[in-house]
């Protein structure tokens, strides 16, 4: 059924005129959302402000629901007041349906019946507004139609019984009290900018005509266009393009310059009633297509183009001169996320990664004055905090942030006075408002504005989930959270800001809205028009009989068409757009807009900071691979700084001159440093009682398990992880204890022994993983390893891992071998060089074990000598290959001095 096919149409110039007259006119205008309704009435306000008056009546334009509802609530507050049934909350709704899909026998089988609640909600709101409602058992359809049907049948019963009814219906119970006198009717009733009258909707304005209301119907007034059509090679230059042109346009049509830079701290921006121009307001509209999935990415495109030094260190932070239509949900906001955190925290265990971003909220009591504290407390958490953590462990963990312990021992304190079993959610809301209270949220620091309307919207919706006591069965605390948390996902928000001159729309927001300049994006044959869409829970044959727009392609066309026809003629000046590529895949114009002639777009494309910076740049050549030499001779960082230094001379810089170092995160279970102490760990004890070659020769199988057991107790490794270690660790001892049996005698003499270790003037600290004392003559030096070590690490100018050969030429014994001992199940073997031969088994016999040490001494020597004074060269030994596992790539930008492509071509050869 088309918009106005049993209205009387009236113009919009005589509408508002209508609207000037003031509420003694008794006109309502009602629109098809309240975007549009908003819109309207602003427009109105502006031409009451142009005709000179400075005070005048508002006027009453609202959403058709709404509108419904205004009608509802008065009844309801009249003497019939008794006889309604009460209107239910979308929350009252979604648990109904969900208690319903939950009853039935298909309850158990889904996965996301929250999900399945929801579109079952949608489509019970289309039956109802299509008349398909009583039909639905009726009707030939698929396995999901007849479980909608069953479940829209347990949903009706528990509604009436306990006397309610749902928005889907609230029409069809208010039409018949029109004639009641309580109800505050107006004498003109206006539908404006419908592009289809569902029939629910045309009884009610029916209903309305029948008890002597006038009902009109007024479309947008077209405009003279001027269309073009411009395609571009991506949808990124597509956007950027349609960004450039809204900055030009409101820069022209308002008269008033953005910021094209800043020149001595002058800035234009929102006045107090919004971006103002030269007489009425400007409106520039840019439709984006998919725009909930692309929001992250238009809020960045428009920002940085209208106020590129918005993001520079003391820019002022104004309102942008755009608006995004489509809202995030509340628990994106982080005020909200720190609410649900606080009480996630409070009803058991949460990841470190939620956890951390609490410790750093600034919404709990004393964030500011603990800001640097609360952030080192951070940093030191994730080094030894779990992956998982509990509130009580959380607070035993807090070191150096008194404010912090004290509001979560509150905190903990009111959770361990809280009773067990099941409350009502009015009950479970008030014990939430506690919890939060109790950790201080949300802070002591003034809120800005965003922040001011996202604690109100959560505290809007913490009432919402309180209402559920009408509808909701008594819940555990992990249920109640469980509903809050998805009341706060699904509840769409967006804090409201001065009125903007730019809106960022969808394609169906933006349906019926009129503007100076209008650009459409992204209309691809793929994308435009819109694809059919019938609901799933309703048979789609049901659903085109019934002529929805969505369940068919012929309707999907129609509506199509005459959105863009109403696009075409919304502004004084439309363009359209489409990418012409999509990676290697070539795209066409849709055909709705094929006939416009295809041109270019006016307007151009306003610089970025870095291209200005760039442009204007005064090259000066600094060398940056020369640091001072070191001063001290005692530096932090062991024998890793000449592994570092032979791998890059910055890494080693870096890390133990500068003290750069990553975040850490936390690993489920132990992380590889972890394992390897574990292992060294295991080594020690066991030597420690077997003493040499003479201790394998009876049961080692108790030393085993205790050298285990003390190595997994050390480590403090929780159950039931324990007893799997010790598992490990003892098949492992006992693979590895069948090696040592094949070796000539021998005794261990020092196990995970500190030394000093003198290099190139330096003094390192180092520990010995173990020494042997050879049966033969000599010591061997070993070193435990669980990857996939060779001795080609100790050999070159820039040796991998120097650490060995280091300790062999400052050790006091006479050393015969140096060997890895690599421990890694079904590998396991020694292998190094050694003087003699058959010294050690599978440990090779240097050609010349004399100059292998003075190779090592000059090579070591050297590497040491590059730290020492101070070479800091980005320099990586195997170009990027080096780099694969580093955490310094920010810092040296190592991607600026070494062609990544063609490192990949040299490894792929």
């Amino acid at each position: 059924m088309t918009a106005g096919a049993e209205f009387p149409p009236v113009q919009k110039r005589e509408l508002f005129a209508h609207l000037a007259r003031g509420h003694s006119e008794g006109i309502a205008v009602v629109t098809p959302n309240r975007r549009l309704a908003q819109t309207l009435a602003r427009e109105f306000d502006e031409r009451q402000i142009a005709s000179g008056l400075t005070v005048w009546e508002a006027a009453d334009i609202l959403p058709f629901g709404a509108f419904v509802e205004r009608l509802y609530e008065d009844a309801l507050y009249s003497d019939i007041g008794a006889q309604l049934p009460l209107l239910l909350s979308g929350a009252q709704e979604q648990e109904l349906w969900e208690a319903a899909i939950r009853a039935s026998e298909w309850g158990e089988a889904l996965l996301t019946l929250s999900r399945a609640a929801a579109d079952c909600r949608k489509a019970w709101g289309l039956a109802h507004e299509w008349r398909i409602a009583g039909t639905l058992g009726s009707f030939p359809g698929n396995e999901d139609a007849r479980a909608f049907s069953e479940w829209a049948r347990d949903y009706a019963k528990r509604c009436d019984k306990e006397g309610n009814t749902d928005a889907a219906r609230l029409a069809d119970v208010v039409a018949p009290l029109l004639k009641e006198a309580a109800l505050r009717k107006p004498k003109l009733l206006v539908a404006y900018a419908f592009d289809v009258f569902p029939p629910q909707m045309q009884d009610f304005l029916d209903a309305c005509a029948k008890q002597g209301i006038e009902v009109r119907n007024c479309t947008p007034e077209e405009k003279q266009s001027k269309v073009s059509r411009v395609a571009f090679p991506s949808e990124r230059e597509e956007l950027e393009a349609a960004a450039s042109w809204a900055r030009a346009k409101l820069e022209s049509l308002a008269s008033l310059p953005l910021p094209r830079r800043e020149r001595a701290g002058e800035r234009v921006g929102a006045g107090e009633r919004g971006w103002v121009g030269a007489g009425e307001r400007v409106r520039i509209g840019v439709v984006v297509p998919e725009l909930g999935q692309r929001r992250k990415e238009v809020a960045r495109v428009f920002a940085r183009v209208m106020d590129p030094a918005r993001h520079l260190p003391g820019a002022e932070q104004k309102a942008l001169p755009f608006n995004i239509s489509l809202g995030a949900p509340l628990a994106d906001y982080p005020l909200a996320h720190a609410a649900l955190s606080i009480l996630e925290l409070a009803s058991g265990e949460i990841p470190f990664e939620q956890a951390s971003r609490l410790i750093r909220s600034p919404f709990l009591a004393g964030a500011g004055a603990e800001l640097s504290s609360r952030a080192r407390l951070d940093a030191e958490l994730r080094k030894q905090g779990p992956v998982r953590v509990t509130l009580g462990k959380l607070v035993a963990l807090i070191e150096g942030a008194p404010a912090l312990r004290q509001q979560l021992a509150a905190l903990f304190a009111l959770v361990r006075e809280q009773p067990g079993g099941e409350r009502s959610p009015h009950e479970w809301a008030r014990h939430f408002s506690a919890l939060l209270g109790a950790a201080g949220f949300p802070g002591e620091r003034g809120l800005d504005s965003d922040e001011f309307q996202t604690q109100a919207k959560f505290n809007e919706t913490l009432a919402e989930f309180a209402k559920l006591e009408r509808v909701a069965p008594r819940m555990s605390f992990a249920q109640a959270l469980a509903r809050l948390r998805r009341l706060c996902t699904d509840t769409l928000f967006q804090p409201e800001t001065p009125d903007a001159p730019i809106q960022v729309l969808g394609v169906l927001e933006s349906a019926g809205l009129e503007f100076d300049a209008l650009w459409v994006s992204g209309l691809t044959d793929e994308a435009w028009p819109l694809a059919a869409a019938p609901n799933p829970f309703i048979p789609p044959a049901l659903q085109r009989k019934a002529g929805i727009p969505e369940a068919s392609a012929e309707a999907t066309l129609a509506r199509g068409k005459r959105i863009t026809e109403g696009w075409l003629a919304a502004a004084h000046e439309v363009v359209v757009s489409h990418p012409a590529m999509e990676e290697d895949r070539v795209l066409l114009a849709s055909p709705l807009i094929s006939a416009v002639p295809l041109g270019t777009a006016e307007g151009r494309l306003f610089e970025r900071y870095r291209d200005l910076i760039f442009a204007a740049r005064k090259i000066e050549t600094v060398p940056d691979g020369q640091a001072p030499a070191l001063v001290t001779k005692t530096p932090r960082g062991g024998t890793r700084i000449l592994s570092d230094q032979a791998a890059c001379p910055f890494r080693a810089f870096a890390r133990y001159r500068l003290g750069a170092e990553s975040l850490e995160e936390p690993v489920a279970g132990l992380d590889a440093r972890a394992r390897g102490l574990l292992l060294h760990t295991l080594m020690k004890e066991l030597w420690s009682e077997l003493k040499g070659s003479e201790g394998l020769r009876g049961d080692v199988g108790p030393a085993i398990e205790r050298a285990a057991a003390a190595a997994v107790r050390e480590a403090k490794v929780e159950e039931p992880f324990a007893g799997l270690e010790r598992k490990r660790l003892a098949k492992l001892a006992r693979e590895w204890l069948e090696v040592e049996r094949e070796r000539p005698p021998f005794e261990v003499v020092a196990m995970e022994e500190k030394r000093k270790l003198a290099v190139a003037g330096l003094e390192l600290n180092g520990r010995i993983d173990r020494m042997d004392k050879l049966g033969a003559g000599g010591h061997a030096l070993i070193d435990y390893k669980t990857g996939q070590p060779t001795p080609n690490e100790w050999l070159g100018e820039r040796p991998d891992d120097p650490q060995l050969p280091l300790y062999a030429l400052n050790a006091r014994e006479d050393i015969a071998a140096v060997a890895f001992a690599k421990l890694k199940t079904g590998e396991m073997r020694y292998m190094g060089f050694s003087r003699e031969k058959n010294v050690i088994p599978k440990v090779q016999q240097a050609l010349d074990w004399r100059g292998l040490l003075a190779g090592w001494k000059r090579q070591i020597e050297s590497v040491g000598t590059g730290f020492a004074s101070g070479d800091a060269r980005v320099d990586p030994k195997e170009l990027l290959r080096t780099c694969r596992y580093c955490d310094l790539h920010t810092l040296c930008r190592v991607y600026e001095r070494v062609n990544a492509l063609a490192d990949e071509d040299e490894e792929s050869e």
